[in-house]
């Protein structure tokens, strides 16, 4: 596992310091880890709305997804 270490404003601190009174975390480092799982969680469904916009719109590929891969490659 890769530590890292990242400055913070003094507000973020206190953020951290709170969810960890509240009991939402056990320290700092798994208030960060479940802040980046959130942003991960959250990139993820703005990718399949985006996914979705483009195929209501006509954009997107429709099909098998064996068939949908074979034109990826050409």
């Amino acid at each position: 596992m890769t530590t890292i270490s990242v400055p913070i404003p003094p507000f973020m601190e206190a953020f951290i310091e709170k969810h960890i009174r509240e009991g939402y975390a056990t320290n700092k480092a798994d208030v960060v880890r479940k802040a980046l799982t959130l942003l991960a969680e959250q990139r993820a469904i703005e990718d399949i709305l985006r996914a979705e916009k483009e195929l209501s719109e006509g954009k997107g590929m429709r099909g098998d997804l064996r068939d949908l891969a074979k034109r990826l490659k050409q």
